[in-house]
């Protein structure tokens, strides 16, 4: 982290933590933030991920630009791939304010945020004018969700993919945020099934057809992972992320701990790394799993890696660490392969089941 990055991050720090946010978004709009360029790659580091070419595996997970506004500077950050959204059909504003809240002791955050963006079309829109020269080989996918007020959630998803599907490189179904509510019934057998049918129905009526993943919740039973893994299967989505924020308060001391909403951050990397684990011994090869949740260093990512997923996704660490994290993050990944002797794909699912 460079003197002016350790400036700014404890100047946001000093303010209310969704003005905070705002603000990094209009310092990336004016170009105020130090930022790589190109991100790290090597012949170590490089994959193919559902068609995707990845420079690295170190993504951006959705909700930090939830308005596709900083996709340029996003993609000269040193992520090998980028995901914004939560994007909604009709712009919604979210839950009442204050719905973000800093745990710095835990290094965590608490977000209630409720999907709140400009809707799908301001998005797509945004989207279509991202740079077609480099970084254009970066991909930028899109997360997608449901109006509060729908009466048919699942529709919604799939006019969200006709709107803005041809946008983006990739689609992410998610139905596991916790703020919007009857949204993670979706993750039942029967519900997700028949939504992802008519995603993919839809995705396939695209003349550009991006590839399809689900983002499942880190609060869920064997029995509901077998369930997921089945479906996900059996649909034919193109993989997996693993996985969202939880309800979970286990071990979390800082005084906003009782505040509603999902929690990210440090907290969260045994439990999710370990519902990585168990999908991945459910999956077994046949999709790829993308691992978020708890990543705050190179290690956090080369053990999601070992747990079986192909790639990676960051966010709440950026608030603690700034966007240098990300480049960090690849080049040190890329030293300890070099170390190991080993290739992404060799560490893919290495050490699974010392997670299990």
């Amino acid at each position: 982290m460079n003197l002016v990055e350790r400036i700014g991050l404890a100047t946001l720090h000093r303010i209310d933590p969704e003005r905070s946010h705002d603000l990094s978004i209009m310092a990336l709009e004016r170009g105020l933030v130090p930022l790589p360029g190109r991100p790290h790659t090597s012949e170590r580091l490089k994959s193919r991920l559902a068609g995707l070419d990845l420079a690295n595996p170190v993504g951006l997970a959705a909700g930090y630009d939830k308005n596709a506004r900083v996709i340029p500077a996003l993609m000269r950050a040193g992520f090998g791939f980028i995901e914004v959204g939560a994007a909604t059909p009709r712009p919604q504003p979210g839950n009442p304010k204050p719905r973000l809240f800093r745990l710095s002791a835990d290094r965590a955050i608490i977000n209630r945020f409720g999907f709140n963006n400009e809707g799908a079309e301001a998005i797509a829109a945004r989207m279509s004018r991202r740079p077609n020269t480099y970084p254009a080989g970066i991909p930028v996918g899109l997360n997608i969700g449901a109006n509060k007020d729908s009466q048919d959630k699942s529709r919604d998803f799939a006019a969200v993919v006709r709107v803005a599907g041809e946008s983006a490189d990739f689609l992410t179904v998610n139905v596991s945020s916790p703020n919007t509510e009857k949204l993670r019934d979706l993750q039942g057998a029967t519900a997700l099934a028949a939504l992802l049918a008519g995603v993919i129905a839809t995705r396939d009526a695209l003349t550009r057809r991006p590839p399809v993943f689900v983002k499942i919740a880190p609060d869920l039973d064997d029995a509901a992972l077998r369930e997921i893994a089945a479906v996900a299967l059996d649909t034919g989505v193109d993989g997996i992320i693993a996985t969202n924020t939880t309800l979970s308060r286990d071990g979390i001391t800082s005084p906003h701990a009782t505040e509603t909403g999902g929690l990210s951050g440090a907290p969260l990397m045994q439990r999710a790394t370990r519902i990585l684990a168990r999908l991945s011994q459910q999956i077994d090869g046949r999709l790829p799993i993308i691992g978020v949740g708890g990543i705050s260093s190179a290690e956090d990512a080369w053990q999601k890696l070992r747990a079986g997923a192909s790639a990676v996704q960051i966010y709440s660490a950026l608030i603690y660490q700034g966007f240098s994290m990300a480049d960090r993050v690849a080049k040190e990944l890329d030293e300890r392969l070099e170390r190991e002797r080993m290739v992404l794909a060799e560490l893919i699912g290495s050490g699974r089941q010392d997670w299990l």
